[in-house]
This record gives structure tokens, sequence and C-alpha cells, in this order.
């Protein structure tokens, strides 16, 4: 387990970090309109994701093919995840519309150029294991995203608690974390924000515990780390608002030491 003086040396490091950025004075309430969220994301995105939204929709406007219903809740949660403007309907559409095209396109001209049933038979093949792929690459997607942002959690925390410990803020203080963070974690956080900003939830506190729901099976550390921060809003006492925060860096560093072992 990582010592006392380890954590109180990376806490100095980041609250150092904090006050020469901030001037020691706290910043206004922030707003983060949809423009700024939708210009962000369109330039962390990676190019493939854009390309895949664009697959996708297309094949929708040309067929709406509808997953099964016990396949539409996970569909969604991998999508929300991965912060693609795209449907189940969508992606079903590509994973049938896409693959009947490539086995067409590829069969006819295999039959023209090389006249060869084996060429016909391996695009047969290969288009219908692409429908199963296409069907997956949602989740497939989401879970290369879970991983990356487990990464930065710690870290998320840290500029998260920092932040809190000079102004007792908690949407200042994730607007500081996702300037601070590289994707995909700090599209996450501006996500949080841009909910209460487009009114889908009624405050940050609503719409971080959203964004916390969908880590329950994978980070229960993080998730308990970040309502540690939420709840030292509600302690009157600074010295047990900070003894709060401080807490909250202790459980994520144990369950990240946990993990490592």
């Amino acid at each position: 387990m990582p010592s006392g003086k380890e954590e109180d040396d990376l806490l100095d490091k980041y609250k150092r970090k904090i006050e020469s950025e901030i001037g020691g004075e706290p910043k206004p309430n922030i707003g983060v309109v949809s423009r700024e969220y939708s210009q962000f994301k369109k330039e962390m995105l990676p190019a493939q994701f854009g390309f895949y939204e664009k697959a996708c929709n297309f094949s929708e406007s040309l067929m709406k093919i509808a997953p099964k219903k016990a396949a539409i809740p996970d569909l969604e949660e991998s999508i929300d995840v991965c912060h693609l403007n795209i449907t189940p309907t969508g992606v079903m559409s590509l994973s049938i519309l896409g693959p009947l095209a490539f086995i067409l396109i590829g069969s006819l001209i295999s039959f023209i150029l090389i006249q060869d049933m084996f060429f016909i038979v391996f695009f047969l093949f290969f288009g219908l294991a692409m429908m199963s792929a296409l069907q997956k690459l949602p989740d497939f997607l989401a879970n290369g995203w879970r991983m990356k942002a487990s990464n930065q959690m710690v870290l998320c925390v840290f500029y998260s608690v920092t932040y809190m410990r000079h102004t007792s803020n908690l949407e200042n203080a994730i607007d500081f974390a996702a300037e601070h963070l590289s994707p995909p974690l700090s599209l996450d956080m501006k996500k949080v924000i841009w909910d209460v900003e487009t009114q889908k939830y009624a405050s940050i506190r609503d719409s971080l515990d959203h964004y916390l729901d969908s880590w329950k099976k994978y980070n229960r550390e993080f998730i308990e780390a970040m309502h540690l921060i939420e709840s030292s809003l509600y302690e009157g006492d600074d010295t047990r608002r900070l003894n709060t925060l401080d807490k909250s860096l202790s459980v994520i560093l144990e369950g990240t030491y946990e993990k490592m072992l």
C-alpha cells in the first residue's frame, strides 16, 4: 500500500500546480455550451469513430433494421460510452447491409474477372462473418474506451480533489480535470458538464452520478472516490471536508495498488 508520505507528496505536487494556475482566486461558475463540447468531441474522437458513425447513419437511412429488444440496452450503453451519435438500429442496419453489399460486389467482380467459384464462396463466408463482427463492434469499442479511461482515473481524482481543497465547487473541479486530462476521460468529464448545461440533468451531481453508474461493473474504487468528493460539499466543518477529500485519494490509490498486485 502507498505510504502516507507518498500520498502527501503527490497531493502537494498537484496542489501547487493548481494554485499556480488559478492564482489563488476561485474562478466563477463555468458554463460549457453544446458547441464547445461538440467541437472538442470532433477533435478528440479517433477518425475511425467518425467513419463508423457515418456508415451506421447512412445504412439506417437506407433501411431500418431493428435489433432484438434484449440487445438494445447493451448496445445503447456501449454507444453512450463511446460518445457515438448513432442508434442500435443504425448498428444493426450496417451489420446487415454492409456485408450484403460486400458479398454482392465481391462475388460479381469475381464472376466477371476470374469466373472461379472459390472466390465467390470466399466472399460469401467472409461477409457472413462480418455480420457478427459488426454487431459486436460497439461493445468492442466501448471496452477499449473503458480500458484507456481506467488508466486515467487516479489522475482524475487527484485533479478533482486538489481543486476542491482550494475551492469547494464540484462543477469547476470536474471542468479543471477535463481541461488537464487527455482523452478519453477528458471527453467523459466534459460530457458530464454538457449534460447539465443542456438541462438533461438538473445538477452536476445528478449528471456525475449517472456517469458513475456506467462504471459499477468495472471500477468501484473510482465511484467511491468520486462520491466522497461529492459528499465533501456537505461538510460544514472545513477540517472534516479536507479529511473527506483526503479519504477519496486513499480509496483510489489503495484500489489501484490492489489491482496492480
